[in-house]
């Protein structure tokens, strides 16, 4: 009895652990609307600085190879907080924590 007790219990915890990464991972994914407004601000915010192609400008390069030693976390940062001393501005008042990181994403697969 006291095994099958442990085994529940065990179950239970995998049950939690699962359901509360499925909900991260819904949570993290901006709704469609979202998106598309997100895809605009990289596209004409961002691209006024970077390049209407993201291949750099006033600001650097935000292709993918560009960003492949950077990790994702500075990157968030730095959309976040700005770069102080340079145009780079913080995009904290516009954004979440999460919609930085999912641009992160987009720009890491290329498909702005």
């Amino acid at each position: 009895m006291r095994y099958l007790r442990g085994v529940h219990s065990l179950w239970c915890k995998l049950f939690l652990i699962l359901c509360l990464s499925i909900s991260t991972v819904w949570a993290t994914e901006p709704s469609p609307a979202r998106q598309s407004e997100l895809r605009n601000l990289l596209k004409n915010d961002c691209g006024a600085c970077h390049g209407l192609t993201l291949q750099g400008g006033m600001g650097p390069s935000l292709l993918p190879d560009s960003l492949i030693e950077k990790p994702d976390e500075l990157l968030v940062t730095t959309i976040l907080e700005g770069r102080k001393g340079t145009a780079m501005p913080p995009w904290q008042p516009f954004m979440t924590r999460e919609e930085a990181a999912w641009l992160v994403a987009i720009l890491r697969k290329g498909k702005n």
